[in-house]
């Protein structure tokens, strides 16, 4: 069965970092997007950061600098190392798999809350 399992959230102070994992199971993720929303309110999805199939990156204004995504193709894992950490970046943060020109698939992970607080 086709899962997206987030771990590494957790309550840190301003300036801190955190490193975010996805792990996929059921299927392949070498054949997909992969990124990373916020969920930050009910009213608010953010996409942060986007990594492709080719390994290009692409990242939110507000977390430029600051955040990386990656990808271990051979683990099936996505990461999001976290840095320099505001209370800003507070929210659920949620893997997600878009299919690319020939594979079938979008899914989405439970998520894992960052809270950034002094």
């Amino acid at each position: 069965q086709v899962q997206l399992v987030e771990s590494g959230g957790g309550s840190v102070q301003p300036g801190g970092s955190l490193r975010l994992s996805c792990s996929a199971s059921g299927f392949s993720i070498s054949a997909y997007d992969m990124h990373w929303y916020r969920q930050a309110s009910r009213w608010e999805r953010d996409r942060v950061a986007r990594i492709s199939t080719s390994d290009s990156t692409s990242y939110a204004d507000s977390v430029k600098g600051r955040f990386t995504i990656s990808r271990d193709n051979a683990k099936n894992m996505v990461y999001l190392q976290m840095n320099s950490l505001k209370p800003e970046d507070t929210g659920e943060y949620v893997c997600h798999a878009r299919g690319t020109t020939g594979t079938a698939g979008d899914y989405w992970g439970q998520g894992t809350q960052v809270t950034v607080s002094s």
